[in-house]
């Protein structure tokens, strides 16, 4: 099949955009959503709802041939250059679709490519196309109470039992794990190795006895994450993701990804402040323009880093440490978003009232520092740099 050119594919996504969505439009300020919610605060209906109204427009944009823009056609893609999938992003952003939760890059960006890499001929014919459609749904059982940021410390164990195996344990801070199907683990199935030589990977169906979903309560007054319990959960060997001993590997695979799709962190929000600081209804004192100046350099910075990474992916290199850098000035952005709303709005902050835009903040507010773990901790990104860019030492075991 012969690729279009760039500009003939653009026209198509866009014909293909107008036909299912209206066009995005800036709307006045004070009209419209206030939401600057980091973390979404749904009930487990809302959190479903939401979810399948955002499938149905990813299952319609995978028929139509936008969905696996860059995967192999026998996944249901085409084959083609990275350039065309960022083409398609930028005019996809002039309307007015589904905005993506996390679930949804985790499952497509994240798992999808990992059992692509690692699994099976039988698991990449079953799971792949099917994640790439958002038929099937996925979340990471990756955090542990008692591990922390370090990944290989995990305690939850999978021990053999005859042609299967038996999972005990519990993870924490798994978004989605409400509406996923499955879940990729990272567990324990030899603890007389060095602790990363003993990790096996396994997709766990999420209904399947023994798993136990339990909502996290935040202090914004939400649920996004939960705690997952597996108290024997039985799987078969065709579970297992990747060799047996291999899980830590298996996991680099997805942490390498979720680093890269980190970078753009944040943006919306800031941009969001900038027009707050417009808007504000009286001129800005010199330490509040200061701050809000800053604010848009440092965005600024961010869109051009991101901007580096997408021209490593699309040119076929390794994003390498801008990732890392992407990661670091995404939880920089929050959170001089944060002081520039609280500089603007003072005690109008803390009141809960009818004005808008100002109230709603307290959701970016509470929210933003949660980043700062999320997706690698800024101490794990801090020690990527240091090691792989500036050839420090190690830290000392």
């Amino acid at each position: 099949m012969t690729s279009p050119d760039i500009e003939t594919f653009v026209a198509e996504a866009r014909a293909w955009l107008a036909s299912v969505a209206a066009p995005r439009t800036q709307r006045p300020w004070g009209e419209g959503s206030d939401a600057v919610a980091v973390f979404e605060n749904w009930t487990a209906e809302e959190e479903r709802a939401e979810t399948d109204r955002i499938r149905a427009y990813e299952q319609a944009r995978f028929d139509a041939g936008f969905g696996a823009v860059t995967w192999p056609v026998e996944y249901g893609g085409r084959a083609l250059p990275t350039s065309y999938l960022l083409a398609f992003r930028r005019v996809e952003a002039e309307y007015d679709v589904p905005r993506r939760t996390e679930m949804f890059p985790v499952t497509q960006q994240l798992i999808a490519p990992t059992i692509a890499q690692w699994g099976t001929e039988q698991q990449r014919s079953t799971y792949v196309r099917a994640m790439l459609r958002t038929d099937l749904i996925a979340c990471q059982l990756f955090s542990e109470t008692e591990a922390g940021s370090d990944l290989a410390a995990v305690r939850t164990r999978a021990v053999r039992d005859g042609d299967g195996w038996v999972l005990d344990g519990h993870k924490v801070w798994t978004s989605g794990a409400r509406v996923a199907d499955y879940g990729l683990a990272i567990t324990r199935t030899d603890p007389a190795v060095a602790k990363h030589a003993g990790l096996t990977a396994f997709l766990v169906p999420m209904d399947a006895p023994g798993v136990v979903v339990r909502p996290i309560r935040q202090m914004t007054g939400g649920s996004s994450f939960n705690e997952v319990y597996l108290d024997g959960v039985r799987l078969d060997d065709a579970h297992r993701l990747g060799p047996e001993g291999q899980g830590w590997k298996v996991a680099l695979t997805v942490l390498a990804s979720e680093r890269l799709d980190s970078g753009s962190l944040g943006l919306e929000n800031a941009d969001q402040a900038i027009e707050l600081a417009r808007n504000l209804g009286r001129p800005l004192t010199e330490l509040e323009r200061d701050r809000v100046a800053d604010l848009v350099t440092r965005s600024y910075v961010q869109r051009l880093t991101g901007m580096r990474v997408a021209a490593a992916v699309v040119a076929g290199r390794d994003a390498g440490p801008e990732a890392s850098v992407g990661k670091l000035l995404a939880t920089d952005t929050m959170a001089r978003t944060s002081e520039v709303v609280r500089t603007l709005l003072g005690p109008d902050l803390t009141v809960e009232s009818d004005r808008w835009g100002a109230w709603a903040w307290t959701e970016h507010v509470l929210g933003a520092p949660g980043y700062r773990i999320a997706g690698g901790t800024d101490e794990i990104q801090h020690n990527i740099l240091a090691e792989r860019v500036l050839g420090l030492p190690r830290e000392p075991r």
